[in-house]
């Protein structure tokens, strides 16, 4: 097989917030509720997902919601009461246990919640320099956790982490694509099709480009840790050229028209099976 088999976007929860959040030096007020993206992959061997959601348990609680989610920029809303990454693997008739490795795009809460359901379980692809942030580092005046990066959300020592070191091919047809500027080691992912599905692919931003209108108009995101927002262009612009090269489409991570769009669009050429 030379690339994926199936794509399967899910919507892992939602978020309420200013879209300053998104678009950097935005001062109108308007609030969005925008999708928490995951992506099933199908590959040689089973299911790669990309991005795993909140960490439910952070909210569950009082004073832990309190600690960790008491910005009032930046609200979660679940779909229900249950997790939410389990009830989305199970709409789309995946079983947990058939996913067969994880990749975050980075450790902010809203991405990397849900890797306490692969500990000893599957590897889970990461850049380097993101992890050894989140683990760490100090990088501006906040720590990780100021910058919503809660250790408490992966630093289990039965995870089996695979580092990279920049851009590199973490499965046939998936290429985790550098993004730093976001997070120190953010990475976004090139996902080329398998001929026997029709070729061609897509180009999956995450928080590189929250919006549509973040790629079309080369605006920086709302959050970066460490650098200057112009950094976060760069990496828009390093997307746009990849996918341009390719012919592909570049997803937003968190834009409320595309993903659901995206997610409808593709529902219909990847129906859900039964597990």
């Amino acid at each position: 097989m030379a690339g994926v088999r199936r794509i399967i976007p899910l919507t892992l929860g939602w978020c309420d917030l200013d879209l300053s959040v998104s678009i950097h030096g935005d001062t109108s007020g308007t609030m969005l509720r925008e999708p928490i993206p995951g992506v099933l992959l199908e590959c040689d061997g089973g299911w790669l997902l990309l991005d795993t959601g909140y960490n439910t348990a952070l909210m569950n609680d009082p004073e832990l919601r309190r600690r960790f989610y008491g910005n009032p920029l930046e609200q979660p809303v679940l779909p229900g009461p249950g997790e939410p990454l389990e009830a989305a693997l199970a709409a789309a008739g995946v079983d947990l246990a058939d996913v067969h490795a994880v990749a975050v795009s980075h450790l902010h809460m809203d991405h990397a919640g849900g890797l306490k359901f692969f500990a000893g379980r599957a590897p889970v692809h990461v850049q380097r320099r993101e992890l050894a942030y989140g683990l760490n580092g100090m990088t501006g005046p906040a720590g990780p956790e100021e910058n919503g990066i809660f250790r408490i959300d992966f630093d289990d020592p039965r995870l089996d982490w695979r580092q990279a070191d920049g851009d590199t091919e973490i499965a046939p047809g998936v290429t985790a694509v550098l993004t730093a500027g976001h997070t120190p080691g953010h990475q976004s992912f090139i996902v080329d099709l398998d001929p026997s599905v029709g070729g061609g692919g897509l180009v999956f931003a995450f928080d590189a480009a929250d919006l549509v209108v973040n790629i079309d108009q080369e605006l920086a995101v709302g959050g970066f840790i460490g650098v200057e927002p112009e950094v976060t262009v760069e990496a828009i612009r390093k997307l746009k050229a990849l996918a341009a090269d390719r012919g592909y489409r570049i997803v937003p991570g968190h834009d409320p028209v595309a993903w659901p769009a995206l997610t409808a669009e593709l529902s219909t050429r990847w129906p859900a099976r039964t597990p």
